[in-house]
Order: structure tokens, then sequence, then C-alpha cells
């Protein structure tokens, strides 16, 4: 499962709309489920399409710190092999049937590339909206142990206090770099268990 999360001030919603209003028209439809922060938002084709292979996929959005968290469920795609399969079988057969495939075989392809046209709205969405996977401001500072106070990440000593910040420095996943918060067991973004 491939998920990001995306900082700012975003709403499952807007998300929700953004993928509506691209992939429900042509062969494709998309439908939301759920409500407030957390909606899945499932785009299929639609049956009886013309042209290409069956394509189904879940795209999860919800709520988390500072922003969203979105989750692309695994792509069925059974019914684009076997398209994809028939226009293979066909052109051995004959060649020239090849040119009655087309509009399959585009659609095929176009459908093998639902996964990145997904995160491709979802990018564009959250630009278009201000988020980025940039950390929020509360995630960029660090809070002094001793005395409560704000202090930059980095920083060796507390701004207020003086007290020495070595035990409230955040650190990283091992595995993407994503800065993880005192107390977390699991990286947020891509959910490596942590070792202390």
């Amino acid at each position: 499962m491939d998920q990001r999360i995306f900082h700012g001030n975003l709403k499952p919603e807007d998300i929700a709309q953004a993928l509506l209003a691209e992939f429900n028209r042509g062969n494709l439809r998309a439908q939301t489920l759920g409500q407030n922060e957390n909606l899945a938002v499932q785009i299929g084709t639609r049956p009886g399409a013309p042209s290409g292979g069956q394509t189904a996929l879940t795209v999860t959005i919800q709520k988390a710190p500072d922003g969203i968290l979105i989750q692309l469920g695994q792509q069925e795609w059974l019914g684009v092999a076997t398209s994809l399969g028939w226009s293979a079988l066909t052109a051995l057969r004959n060649p020239f049937s090849l040119i009655s495939r087309l509009d399959d075989i585009a659609q095929d392809v176009e459908n093998l590339q639902l996964n990145e046209r997904v995160w491709q709205v979802v990018n564009q969405a959250a630009a278009a909206m201000g988020a980025s996977h940039q950390l929020s401001e509360r995630l960029s500072r660090m809070i002094c142990e001793y005395c409560g106070t704000a202090n930059p990440v980095g920083a060796s000593a507390c701004i207020a206090c003086g007290a020495p910040m070595g035990k409230s420095q955040p650190r990283t996943c091992p595995n993407c770099g994503f800065i993880i918060l005192r107390g977390e067991t699991k990286c947020p973004n891509c959910g490596q268990v942590l070792q202390d």
C-alpha cells in the first residue's frame, strides 16, 4: 500500500472532490464513501465500457496531525492483463486485427498508469491549497522538557531556561527519513516499526 502525508490546511473532502472531478468521466467512474475525516474514493472502469479491460483502485483519505494521510490500495489489474493478453493473442493469429484493438490497447495502457495519475491529481490539489510534504510549524519545533518553551529544531540549549535539548531532539525514520515525534513507535509516513 502506497501512502503519503500532506501537511497544511487541507481536508479529506478537498482531495476527494479533486479525484471525483478527474476520474468520474470517460471509461472510468469514481465515487466517495465515508464522511468527514475518513473518506474512501473508489475509482473503477464503468460497467460495459466500450474499450479496455476492467480495473479498480481505492484511495483512502483521512485526517492526520497537521494535514491528511492518503493511502492507495492495490490496483485490480487482472481485467487489464486479460485484455492485453487477448490483444497479443489476436495479433499473433492475424497482425491486421491489431488495428481493430488499438482503442483497447490505449485504454489498457492508460489504466495501468492509474496510480501515477491519482498521485498527480493529489499533488496538484494539495499544491493548489498550499499543502505539501514539508513539515508544519508545529513539527519543526521542539519543546523543552524543563520549561515547555518551543525551540528551533537543532538548538543545543533552550532559548528560555538554558537547559540541554539533547533528549528533545527529533529523530528520523531509518527507512524513509520522515521526522518521528517522541513516543511514536511506528513511522506515520511508511509504517516502519521503530526501534528505541
